[in-house]
């Protein structure tokens, strides 16, 4: 995600981005998409009752 979109999704739950739930460095997907560590990246899924619905990792080591 750009600085800009992290800065409103943390803006928008009032929360920093040391709160966000935590994916490793090492995880598959991350080196899939060539992640770094301290990127915060937009999971989206496809849900029966939802529809589709996104939620956020950051990149720890």
């Amino acid at each position: 995600m750009l600085k800009e979109e992290v800065d409103q999704l943390l803006s928008k739950y009032n929360i920093v981005v040391k709160d966000l739930p935590k994916i490793k460095l090492t995880d598959p997907a991350t080196k899939l998409l060539d992640a770094k560590e301290g990127d915060v990246l937009e999971i989206k899924r496809d849900s029966k009752t939802a529809g589709q619905y996104s939620y956020y990792r950051l990149v720890v080591k």
